[in-house]
């Protein structure tokens, strides 16, 4: 399953990693970074990308702080509310580093501004401008693991399962966009199965082709995995050369 196991991308090329460079700008968090006036309507829609698929982890971190469900749900709104207001943009351009670390600070420091004003969030009162279902975020809350593990970790190994799990759809989109979900689907496990417990005989006989072939098309599955992934991790961080390194953090994190 996708919670237990992660497949490291392969090594890309010379080639692909200069395409990668030369495109870097236009990803998500280097586009908030690098805003300035006339680029406010992009990095306002680049952030809230950016909010939209990480608000998991930001929930489960608030829940393993010992809030309630409504309270998380409401501070998890009121947080995103003040984070996309017109002006954050200004400050945000002044930071640098990853987004991972930026959302988890700024959202420390709102929770502290907030205990320190002994005010609570009135329920309601923030803007949705990213839609957090909470019966949902509290249903996965209820899967994790009972362990001690902190508030800050679990943040992080929501994260890295955030990013495997995005990756992961968008490569399943490729395949039913090319008319290939079924054939997806069959691959899908040498992807997120242990190696030992998938067979490229039996997955060859399931699609009526030979083991050679399966073997091409999976080598071709992991590639473009791997593509996917680093371009998902670029979205987060503010340097091409801090790809490699976050990637392999977030593994780290998963096999902790």
């Amino acid at each position: 399953m996708l919670e237990n196991r992660a497949v490291t991308p392969a090594e890309p090329n010379t080639g692909d990693a200069i395409a990668r460079n030369a495109t870097f700008a236009t990803t998500h968090w280097s586009v908030v970074l690098s805003a300035g006036q006339q680029k406010f309507p992009e990095a306002a829609q680049a952030l809230e990308t950016l909010c939209r698929t990480y608000w998991y982890p930001l929930y489960a971190y608030v829940r393993r702080r010992g809030f309630n469900v409504p309270d998380a749900e409401d501070l998890i709104q009121e947080f995103f509310a003040r984070f996309l207001a017109k002006d954050c943009l200004t400050r945000i351009r002044r930071e640098k580093g990853k987004f991972r670390f930026y959302l988890l600070s700024a959202l420390n420091h709102f929770l502290a501004d907030m205990w320190d004003r002994e005010r609570c969030v009135k329920r309601g009162g923030g803007q949705a401008v990213v839609p957090i279902d909470a019966e949902v975020g509290e249903a996965r809350y209820r899967r994790e693991p009972l362990d001690n593990a902190s508030p800050d970790r679990l943040y992080e190994r929501r994260w890295a399962l955030t990013v495997l799990t995005q990756v992961l759809n968008q490569l399943e989109q490729e395949y039913e966009q090319s008319r290939q979900d079924q054939l997806f689907h069959a691959l899908k496990e040498f992807i997120t199965a242990d190696p030992e417990h998938v067979s490229y005989a039996a997955a060859a006989n399931a699609l009526g082709m030979r083991e050679g072939a399966l073997r091409v098309k999976v080598h071709r599955l992991r590639r473009r995995y791997g593509e996917l992934f680093r371009t998902e991790i670029a979205h987060t961080v503010s340097r091409p050369e801090e790809v490699e390194d976050e990637m392999h953090h977030l593994f780290e994190v998963l096999s902790g």
